[in-house]
């Protein structure tokens, strides 16, 4: 049998002792931030969903005589809505008016976190999950294959960026664009209330591409 050369064992404890590093550090070391929030933000898109549906069945005319497809989307876009404000409202403070990612600060940028920047990430890992879920319960009523691969990568580079404590600067600019999706959705609700030759749904266009603009 052919010896394995001195440097590959080398290398591959080097390998070893990088994963286990990781793991140690990395995964195991605070879970509580992590996971905790995670399951929060799961539970907020339940909460979020019951009250769509609530309130729309007290004040809104078009619900009730939706089929239950349209109100399950109805109440789906109520979730993503809530998670836009959310996410949208804590990247643009971490970004641009907290001091978490000042350049007055020592060590490297990309490195930085804190127990809010980890949390708010974690919140938005749970809404992919429960919206993920809900569009493969109901597939392809909520979305096709493009939804499914948008979420998936949304979700794992969301929760590495949480679990690692890395690049969370750039990953919260990336959640700024989120700022459009409550414009987004509103113009679904005014098309599916009837109201897409109205003043309103004008508007909300153009809020729509000044959003975009910004973003």
């Amino acid at each position: 049998m052919r010896e394995v050369p001195k440097q590959t064992v080398m290398a591959i404890k080097s390998y070893q002792n990088q994963a286990q590093l990781l793991v140690k550090n990395y995964l195991f070391a605070d879970p509580f931030i992590p996971y905790t929030s995670i399951l929060g933000g799961i539970l907020a898109c339940k909460v979020a969903y019951d009250l769509t549906q609530l309130i729309s069945n007290f004040y809104s005319k078009t619900y009730p005589g939706l089929t239950k497809i349209q109100r399950v989307e109805w109440n789906n876009r109520g979730i993503s809505t809530v998670h836009a404000i959310f996410i949208s409202a804590l990247s643009l403070y971490l970004v641009f008016w907290s001091n978490l990612f000042s350049d007055e600060l020592a060590g490297l940028l990309v490195f930085r976190s804190s127990p809010l920047s980890t949390f708010g990430l974690g919140v938005s890992v749970g809404y992919f999950v429960s919206d993920l879920a809900m569009i493969l319960w109901l597939y392809p009523s909520l979305g096709g294959v493009e939804y499914v691969i948008h979420h998936s990568l949304s979700g794992i580079a969301v929760a590495y960026s949480m679990f690692t404590g890395e690049a969370q600067l750039y990953t919260y600019m990336v959640l700024i664009s989120e700022v459009t999706t409550p414009e987004i959705n509103i113009r679904w609700y005014l098309d599916t209330a009837g109201m897409k030759r109205s003043t309103a749904y004008l508007i909300n266009g153009i809020v729509i591409f000044l959003a975009w603009l910004v973003s």
